[in-house]
């Protein structure tokens, strides 16, 4: 649980709101609640974008191994995504 609250639908701006439709399209039919809490900061939630765009477009690992590296991370740091 966040200890502030994401940006709903309704207080979201026009390109935010697209952003909140391609998340949502990829994860599962639902807005993952850390891309709700960086759409607060448009320029940090842009510059997180663009590093997952970066990271997804690197072809110098295979992208399974990628997959495990994520899932790797995510069980040390304790994410439940």
């Amino acid at each position: 649980m966040a200890r502030i609250d994401g940006k709903s639908d309704g207080d979201a701006g026009l390109l935010t709101r697209a952003v909140f439709r391609g998340a949502k399209a990829r994860a599962a039919g639902r807005v993952p609640e850390p891309l709700r809490i960086m759409a607060h900061s448009p320029a940090v939630m842009w510059s997180a974008g663009l590093f997952e765009l970066g990271i997804a477009r690197a072809k110098s690992v295979p992208p399974a191994l990628k997959g495990l590296a994520q899932i790797k991370v995510a069980s040390l740091v304790g994410c439940h995504f």
